[in-house]
């Protein structure tokens, strides 16, 4: 009857509104869970690179211009010609690009054009520096002072996408980059973060921090991205 099936679908209905909010949570676990998997495997990669290369770490990007464009980053190097030749970045020494790199919970937009996956970003301030940088060579593993208690990759987002240079809120003699806005992490895995450390660790964080310099570079950080620390503590070598 018409009673009958209209009971149904209320019970169906309150079945689905119970069930759905636990099966996003569930869904969002899962995220969190193999991004985490994937920034271990970052730590595991720039280990490994230290062990081939004198115990510095990858270089996080720097520029080739003959005979076309070339960007080498950290995690693709990227060809600007008629094809955009994408080959796998400088931490993974030559070998096949894998889908590491995509973020389960990031769907915006690349760090840079050409990037076939993102999400990701690895310390530029103080670990891989870069070509544009005040300090051009990468950190040695012996620099770093608190391995465990040292940023080494995280979720990279900024208020325009993907970042892949992750920046201290503060500037300091190595690095200078005023745009700092543009190195804030991603809190994405509801509400929290994921951080890779220089011993291999990985955890989630929730705790956010705004403080900038320059001051102006607030304005710039959204409600769902922030620093690790409000000082460039857990980014630093001490």
């Amino acid at each position: 009857t018409l009673i009958e099936l209209l009971v149904v679908v209320a019970i169906i209905s309150l079945l689905v509104a119970i069930l759905l909010p636990a099966m996003n949570q569930a869904r969002s676990l899962a995220s969190g869970t193999f991004c985490r998997n994937n920034l271990r495997q970052f730590a595991i990669a720039a280990q490994t690179y230290t062990e081939s290369y004198s115990d510095r770490y990858p270089i996080a990007y720097y520029y080739g211009y003959s005979p076309a464009f070339k960007s080498y980053s950290w995690d693709f190097v990227i060809t600007y010609d008629a094809q955009t030749t994408v080959e796998a970045g400088i931490l993974w020494q030559g070998r096949t690009i894998e889908q590491v790199h995509q973020c389960p919970s990031f769907d915006g937009n690349a760090n840079s054009y050409g990037d076939p996956y993102t999400g990701y970003n690895y310390n530029t301030s103080y670990i891989g520096h870069g070509s544009y940088e005040t300090v051009v060579e990468p950190a040695r593993t012996g620099e770093v002072g608190d391995p465990a208690g040292t940023a080494l990759f995280g979720d990279g987002q900024y208020i325009d996408g993907a970042n892949k240079y992750m920046r201290s809120p503060f500037t300091h003699p190595g690095d200078r980059f005023a745009g700092r806005y543009g190195g804030t992490q991603g809190y994405r895995h509801s509400g929290a973060t994921n951080v890779a450390f220089c011993d291999g660790h990985v955890v989630s964080q929730n705790q956010r921090y705004t403080e900038v310099e320059p001051a102006y570079n607030r304005e710039l950080i959204t409600p769902d991205t922030g620093f690790l620390s409000p000082d460039n503590s857990v980014y630093d070598l001490e």
